[in-house]
């Protein structure tokens, strides 16, 4: 099988999500997919961008649009403004003892408000007012608050991309992120697919972390952090 044809799912995830398990999400210009705005920055590039590929994002985001992506910079017209342009790593399962956890709570819609105070403080990446639906999220609280939360991403066929794990200041230490990816990954597992994740190729505490939980390095990718041209900015 040749294996340019059949690319692997986690080589372009958020393509093979838009284009799969994602897809009633997706929108979408010539061979550009994106998710609504208020649901995930990501834009799904083809794997070999050219400068058609940037006009498409345009109209499709629109003047001005922030989006994120993963991948080359390949053909980016000079009028494109890069915001981010940093290492990660993509790391896989690979044997963890993924289980669920008596303390975790499922999060929904009327979470919302929580969840997005959490994320402003803990800075996990990007957390909108709908990323909820993108997957199952789960919680912990003491006192009634929320102090720690994880969910699901992405879902390329057969794997789910655990995400937007992060905990207060205040409870930090205590192993709940830990936990909380343990039993987001036992659900994905429980459905049968395989869990992933991407962090920060800078962060060697968190690759250490979840190296230790049993996932390992995949491949190394480039977040990318874009504007649109044109919407005023800079004038």
């Amino acid at each position: 099988m040749d294996g340019a044809a059949h690319p692997h799912p986690l080589d372009n995830p958020a393509r093979a999500a838009l284009l799969g398990p994602h897809a009633h999400f997706a929108e979408r210009r010539a061979d550009v997919l994106r998710y609504p705005a208020d649901v995930s920055p990501f834009v799904a590039l083809p794997d070999r961008p050219d400068r058609e590929t940037w006009r498409n994002v345009a109209a499709l985001c629109g003047p001005g649009a922030v989006l994120g992506a993963t991948g080359s910079l390949s053909a980016l017209p000079a009028d494109w403004e890069v915001l981010m342009q940093a290492p990660g790593v993509q790391l896989v399962d690979d044997g963890v003892e993924a289980a669920p956890d008596e303390e975790a709570v499922r999060l929904g819609p009327a979470d919302v408000p929580e969840m997005l105070a959490l994320v402003e403080h803990a800075r996990p990446g990007p957390f909108l007012p709908r990323t909820v639906e993108l997957g199952g999220y789960l919680g912990i609280r003491r006192g009634g608050v929320l102090v720690a939360m994880a969910g699901e991403r992405l879902r390329p066929p057969g794997w789910t991309e655990i995400s937007a794990v992060c905990t207060a200041e205040s409870h930090r230490g205590q192993g709940l992120g830990s936990r909380l990816v343990l039993a987001v990954a036992a659900g994905i597992r429980e459905r049968g697919d395989t869990p992933f994740l991407h962090t920060s190729a800078a962060n060697a505490t968190a690759i250490r972390l979840y190296e230790s939980l049993g996932f390992r390095l995949r491949r190394k990718v480039t977040f990318l952090g874009l504007r649109a041209p044109g919407g005023g900015h800079g004038a």
